[in-house]
C-alpha cells in the first residue's frame, strides 16, 4: 500500500470511528504556543514564519490537529473531529512568508479563508521553532520512522552510519517502506554498498545539501527534496571521481514523521486536550 492509499484508508477509518473532541483542559492556542516555544532556546525569534495564519489566538482548544500542511482537505477531516487547533509545519497560502497579497481575489485562497474562518479554526505555523528544538524535532521523527533514532548523534546531526553497509537497492526499499512512498527518484548504481549516510529531510538548498557531502563524504546523501539543477547536478559529476548515491524522497513525505513526533509532546505540554496527527501526505500522483 503506498502513501496515497494509506491516508485514504486511514481517513475513511477516522471518518467511521472518531468521536467529537471533548478536552478535559482549558488551553487557549497561545498558551499552548507559549508551552512549545518555552522548550526551544531563544524562542520566539525576531522575523520567525511561525505565527498565527488564521484565527484568534485567544480562541480556547477544543482539540489539536498536527499535519505538514494545512489543506482543505486537513482542515475538512480537523472539523470532522470537533477540533479547532491546526499546527502546521509548512505554509498555508503557498508561500514561505504566507504573503496574500500577491494572490489578489484568488478562489483558493477565498475558499480556505472562508472554511478556516467558518468554523473558526486556528492555524500557526511550527517550521523555525521546531527544527531549532534540541534536538530537532523534525529530523528526529523521520529518524524513527526509518528506525534509525539508536544511530543519532547530537554532534552529527545529519550524519547515520549503519552497522553494517547494505546495497543502494535495499537501502531505497527501505526509505519507501518506512516512510510510505510509493515512488522516489535516485541517482548512483543499485549495487553499490552503502554504510554511511547524510540525511536532509525537507528542502534545506543546494548549498547545504552539497555541504553536507564534502563535510562527511557520505556513501548516499538521502534529501526531501531538491533544485534540479544543484544537487543532483553536482552529483552526477562527483560520480565520475567518486562513487555516491543520490535518494530523493520528497518534501512532504521527508518531514511528516516530524509533525507526529510533536504529539506526545503535545499532550504533555497540553494535558486533556486531544491531540491528532493527520498526514496532509504528497500531493503528486505517479503514472
Amino acid at each position: 500500500m503506498d502513501r496515497r492509499q494509506f491516508i485514504s484508508t486511514s481517513a475513511a477509518a477516522l471518518a467511521a470511528t472518531s468521536l467529537p473532541f471533548t478536552p478535559i483542559n482549558v488551553m487557549t492556542a497561545q498558551q499552548i504556543i507559549d508551552a512549545l516555544l518555552a522548550d526551544i532556546p531563544g524562542a520566539p525569534f525576531p522575523n520567525t514564519v511561525d505565527t498565527i495564519k488564521s484565527g484568534d489566538p485567544s480562541t480556547p482548544v477544543k482539540g489539536i490537529v498536527t499535519t505538514m500542511f494545512a489543506t482543505n482537505e486537513i482542515i475538512g477531516k480537523t472539523i470532522s473531529l470537533g477540533a479547532n487547533f491546526i499546527i502546521a509545519h509548512e505554509p498555508t497560502f503557498y508561500n514561505h512568508a504566507d504573503e496574500t497579497a500577491w494572490l489578489g481575489d484568488d478562489p483558493a485562497l477565498k475558499n480556505k479563508r472562508n472554511l478556516l474562518s467558518q468554523h473558526g479554526i486556528v492555524v500557526w505555523r511550527f517550521h523555525d521553532g521546531i527544527h531549532a528544538h534540541k534536538p530537532d524535532g523534525i529530523r528526529m521523527g523521520v529518524l524513527q520512522a526509518l528506525s534509525w533514532d539508536k544511530y543519532y548523534h547530537p554532534d552529527q546531526p545529519a550524519l547515520i552510519i549503519l552497522p553494517k553497509p547494505i546495497p543502494l537497492s535495499d537501502l531505497i526499499v527501505h526509505c519507501k517502506k518506512s516512510l510510505q512512498i510509493g515512488k522516489l527518484k535516485f541517482i548512483g548504481d543499485l549495487t553499490q554498498s552503502c554504510k554511511k549516510i547524510a540525511l536532509a529531510p525537507g528542502a534545506s538548498g543546494g548549498r547545504k545539501q552539497i555541504g553536507l557531502i564534502q563535510q562527511y563524504q557520505p556513501d548516499v546523501l538521502i534529501c526531501g527534496e531538491l533544485n534540479e539543477w544543484e544537487t543532483s547536478e553536482y552529483v552526477r559529476d562527483l560520480n565520475y571521481s567518486k562513487k555516491i548515491a543520490l535518494i530523493v524522497l520528497g518534501h512532504a513525505v521527508s518531514e511528516e514523521p516530524g509533525m507526529e513526533w510533536l504529539v506526545p509532546v503535545l499532550k504533555q505540554k497540553a494535558p486533556g486536550i486531544p491531540v491528532t496527527h493527520l498526514p496532509s501526505g504528497d500531493p503528486f500522483s505517479t503514472i
